[in-house]
């Protein structure tokens, strides 16, 4: 029988998740529509978008100069929206991923720990006291 090394899988599986994830995010944004999105359609529908904030805070922050809305300021218009959708998800999964292994590492817990075995007689190293 294969042993199995849950690790590897883990690696293999975030690999693949990630993949497919930045594939959806650059070949699909594009296609995203042009339409105003949730908060400002109700605000153009209210007859309240008037009242926005000219400089509000959002245009302060340091990735203001790098993006505009959804795409990439400085970049050709083809490019500007996949390239952004690649950044956020890589953000996205970063962060995520970070704050994950924070977490795990807090509470004590060993993540992605190497486990070896069959499938059927599968055995999990036990922590010393």
């Amino acid at each position: 029988m294969q042993k199995i090394q849950i690790s590897q899988r883990y690696r293999r599986f975030y690999g693949l998740s990630l993949g497919i994830a930045l594939g959806i995010a650059t070949a699909l944004s594009p296609l995203a529509s042009q339409n105003p999105d949730g908060l400002d359609r109700v605000a153009q529908d209210q007859k309240f978008d008037h009242r926005a904030a000219e400089h509000s805070f959002a245009h302060r922050l340091p990735f203001y100069q790098v993006f505009d809305e959804y795409a990439v300021r400085g970049v050709p218009e083809s490019l500007a929206t996949p390239l952004a959708g690649l950044i956020g998800t890589v953000v996205t999964f970063g962060l995520t991923w970070g704050l994950g292994k924070g977490l795990a590492k807090g509470s004590g817990k060993r993540v992605g720990a190497k486990f070896e075995g069959t499938a059927s007689t599968l055995k999990v190293p036990q922590d010393e006291p």
